[in-house]
């Protein structure tokens, strides 16, 4: 599945653009809405007091090996993490989730 235009390179690693489902039977990343040009990512948490984000940052950091950070976007379902690490190896453990 091509997130190519969902996922860029930054100065400490990579930011990638998502589209946040709370409140879903498990977290998981879906796919990407072509449209929006965002990974869509599913959890469980419901969206009251961060907790969505939260989950949201401990599933692309437990996906991805890195730290990861919701940067825009929260409150929001349409949100930007950035992600610290080597962009390349971000990218990868990205589309094998995928």
């Amino acid at each position: 599945m091509d997130f190519s235009e969902a996922v860029r390179r930054s100065p400490d690693g990579a930011e990638a653009d998502l589209l946040v489902s709370p409140g879903s039977d498990r977290s998981a990343l879906e796919g990407v809405d072509p449209w929006r040009k965002r990974i869509i990512v599913r959890v469980r948490a419901k969206p009251t007091e961060g907790k969505a984000n939260r989950e949201v940052e401990e599933l692309i950091s437990g996906i991805t090996g890195c730290r990861a950070e919701v940067v825009r976007g929260h409150t929001s379902r349409q949100k930007t993490v950035a992600i610290r690490g080597d962009p390349d190896i971000i990218m990868r453990h990205i589309g094998e989730a995928l």
